[in-house]
């Protein structure tokens, strides 16, 4: 093998292997309580901005997820459904900040234990809104003990809404919105989610088949209401489906 070949191969392997170290990197931010687990994701480079950095600081992960609050993986939380890893919440938040500026709106869309909202709330301070929507009871319940647990029950007096729907269909009575973020994956784009959307928004949702081949996508709308899309990386989400497919429930 001649020299030039060698120092090729020596060069892709480098940088395979340093795009490996910084993708399973997230999964190595664990900490001994909330302000350590921010701050090793801090560290590894997956929250970038003070913006978000502040936000997940000032709400305890502990309050919100019972079981390994601390660990960086997705939890059980009841209902059939997970809380994110703390690294995906960090990636949605870091892709969504320039559209959770104080005074914009927000939604999120399977809410489940309400923590996001709560980073999203934080983000958007006391002139914005932010909209929790998950098609159960129980889990809007639970979100709303969550938040009175982290001492964040001042938040529903003006800044949050926690309502029970179909996130499919988004909440139009409160939008149009900057940020919509979705935390379970839809097996086609929802058209209401991009209507929904303000211009210059912003919606991050994972998409693909229950089990089968999933993306995080990124879709803007133009200030002229152009759309567009992007394929950001392969993920793993539960589906986002409807209440009784998920968990049945007495009305």
């Amino acid at each position: 093998m001649n020299q030039s070949k060698t120092a090729f191969l020596r060069f892709f392997r480098s940088i395979s292997d340093s795009l490996l170290g910084r993708r399973t990197m997230a999964w190595r931010s664990h900490g001994r309580d909330n302000a350590e687990l921010v701050q090793k994701l801090y560290e590894h480079g997956i929250i970038k901005s003070q913006q978000v950095k502040s936000a997940m600081e000032q709400a305890d992960r502990g309050n919100y997820c019972k079981n390994a609050p601390y660990m960086d993986s997705p939890q059980g939380i009841g209902y059939g459904i997970t809380i994110s890893a703390p690294h995906m919440h960090a990636h949605a938040l870091e892709l969504l900040k320039d559209h959770l500026k104080p005074g914009m709106r927000a939604l999120d869309v399977g809410s489940g234990s309400g923590i996001l909202t709560v980073y999203m709330a934080l983000m958007v301070g006391t002139n914005g809104k932010v909209v929790g929507i998950d098609h159960m009871n129980g889990l809007i319940d639970m979100s709303k003990k969550n938040l009175e647990k982290d001492g964040k029950l001042d938040l529903l007096e003006n800044q949050i809404i926690l309502t029970v729907g179909d996130g499919r269909q988004g909440f139009e009575q409160e939008g149009p919105y900057n940020a919509i973020h979705v935390g379970a994956a839809a097996p086609t784009l929802p058209q209401a989610l991009v209507d929904q959307l303000a211009p210059g928004g912003r919606l991050v949702i994972p998409v693909g088949p229950d089990g089968g081949d999933q993306s995080l996508d990124q879709i803007d709308k133009s200030l002229e209401g152009e759309v567009t899309r992007k394929k950001l990386f392969g993920v793993r989400y539960v589906p986002l489906t409807d209440k009784h497919r998920q968990w049945r429930e007495d009305l």
